[in-house]
């Protein structure tokens, strides 16, 4: 198993990093863009979040439901999709502060395209990106994996799952 882990994924109950199985484009993109009920993952690390236990996997399949956040570590997709990325930041961007609760509370405060977590934004995009998060609510216990989601500089999040959303405009 590979030990070199592009993309990661925030669920309730695990951080999960893996290598997104036949990826052709950005994650933020191919999250909306896929089709099926699971995204399947090569070379997968699983950190529990209670215990901090760790599984390793050659192959695991998310239901995209599950999914909180995500995040890429590595750019495979090319100049198309920086191009694109560059694109949004020029847009107006408005601070927010977005709540996920459940088996896990967890607050994310951080910069956002104007509206993005609305139903109607682009029509069906069930994920949206959120520029500098700042994660509250998560405890690290020093473990590697998991202290890495309060230093990301975007997080991929699911509209579907947010709970509330306090908008600062």
């Amino acid at each position: 198993m590979s030990s070199l882990r592009t993309d990661m994924f925030l669920t309730t109950s695990f951080l999960i990093k893996g290598n997104v199985d036949g990826k052709y484009t950005r994650l933020s993109k191919l999250l909306d863009e896929h089709e099926r009920l699971f995204l399947p993952l090569r070379d997968v690390i699983l950190v529990d979040l209670n215990s901090r236990e760790r599984i390793q996997t050659p192959q695991l399949q998310i239901n995209l439901s599950e999914i909180l956040l995500a995040h890429e570590y590595l750019d495979e997709a090319g100049d198309g999709a920086r191009r694109d990325m560059a694109r949004d930041q020029i847009i107006d961007m408005q601070r927010v502060r977005l709540f996920f609760t459940g088996a896990l509370n967890l607050e994310l405060a951080g910069d956002i395209r104007a509206k993005s977590y609305e139903n109607s934004d682009k029509a069906s995009r069930r994920f949206f990106v959120m520029r500098n998060p700042k994660v509250r609510g998560l405890k690290d216990h020093g473990d590697e994996h998991l202290k890495k989601l309060t230093t990301l500089s975007y997080a991929i999040l699911n509209k579907e799952r947010l709970s509330y959303v306090y908008d600062f405009n």
